[in-house]
């Protein structure tokens, strides 16, 4: 008989262990569910600069000023891309020609196999992407179309589009809202030079 009750207390303490582990269970999947809720305009511009910043968009789409500790970005003409009225030294074809791919001073422009490319102008200005919708930019993030339009080139290296592609729409769409937040640099980026 003490066997049996021990059994029987052993039963009811799992199934009541059980129940409580179905309550927080219940509980972590509300919270889940209410955790996704649509963030707010501005918790999208702050997920977006977090993203911006981490991912590294000042790498190339900020000209540099070299210092005591190399390039720095220019705050300045962030996002500005290459800046058009700055010239970049003549391309190395013979180191081209060895398979190399070269960087310009300012790390805003490449050359490589497929010809000359520029760091484009991602600033909140018309000459950047002020004037894109956010489906633009998706596009050109996901499917790495120039300036997200259909029938467009390629989007050239050195950007990682493809790296891009894996992002959610809701942290691309949050990386659109924190850019068109920033600070317009009027800047038409050089068309690239494609090698024939």
């Amino acid at each position: 008989m003490k066997k049996i009750m021990l059994t029987t207390a052993g039963l009811t303490a799992i199934l009541i262990s059980g129940l409580i582990a179905c309550q927080d269970s219940s509980k972590a999947a509300t919270e889940t569910a209410s955790a996704k809720q649509p963030l707010t305009q501005e918790e999208q511009v702050k997920r977006g600069e977090y993203l911006v910043n981490t991912i590294g968009c000042d790498d190339c789409h900020t000209p540099k000023n070299f210092g005591p500790r190399g390039p720095e970005p220019d705050m300045a003409n962030r996002f500005a891309g290459h800046l058009a009225d700055h010239p970049i030294p003549e391309v190395d074809t013979a180191a081209l020609g060895k398979g190399w791919a070269l960087f310009g001073p300012e790390l805003t422009v490449a050359a490589g196999p497929w010809g000359i490319s520029y760091a484009a102008n991602i600033s909140s200005d018309s000459t950047g992407i002020g004037t894109w919708t956010e489906q633009q930019f998706i596009k050109a993030m996901r499917e790495g179309k120039y300036k997200g339009m259909d029938n467009s080139r390629p989007l050239l290296p050195p950007m990682p589009w493809a790296n891009f592609a894996k992002l959610t729409d809701e942290d691309l769409g949050a990386m659109f809202q924190y850019l068109q937040s920033t600070k317009p640099v009027k800047n038409v980026v050089p068309p690239a030079k494609l090698r024939s």
